[in-house]
């Protein structure tokens, strides 16, 4: 009996031997693996990087584009061209004051956005209400006066309201 514990002790000495070998070959692929994928996230965050790169300079190379051809369409508007550009914009962004900021009127622009944005705020949407109500009236009054009105008014008169 004693032979027999003995070789049953060999066999499990042999098989406990067998595991650790494979827990070490496992362990050994699992690092082996986890190596590969460090390497390959590496390489991606290296990609991932050099494309953001490349998305913010087209960007920036947009925006640019768009800055410049806006200042060419708005540095050319004068008398009709301001005229029409003006009642448009006072139709459709009135509450915003854009009209008054294309006409030179920036402190009455800056009037009609400050009060459609703090008093849009507070009162629910009613100061930008009234805004766009003006906006719009001025750009109609804008659009229906004839080229010599408009000038003689808002260009050379410098008639900020209405």
């Amino acid at each position: 009996m004693s032979d027999d514990n003995k070789n049953l002790g060999d066999d499990l000495d042999d098989m406990l031997g067998d595991a650790k070998d494979g827990a070490k070959k496992a362990a050994g692929k699992a690092k082996e693996a986890a190596s590969e994928l460090a390497d390959d996230a590496k390489e991606f965050a290296g990609e991932a990087k050099e494309k953001a790169g490349e998305f913010a300079d087209d960007a920036k190379e947009t925006a640019k584009e768009f800055a410049d051809s806006a200042k060419e369409a708005f540095g050319k508007a004068s008398g009709d061209n301001k005229k029409i550009l003006a009642g448009v914009l006072g139709i459709l962004l009135g509450s915003l004051g854009v009209h008054k900021f294309i006409l030179g009127y920036n402190k009455e622009g800056i009037i009609m956005l400050a009060v459609t944005i703090v008093l849009g705020f507070f009162t629910c949407g009613i100061g930008a209400s009234l805004m766009g109500i003006l906006g719009l009236i001025e750009g109609i009054i804008y659009i229906t006066k004839t080229d010599e009105e408009f000038y003689n008014t808002y260009q050379v008169g410098q008639k900020p309201w209405f």
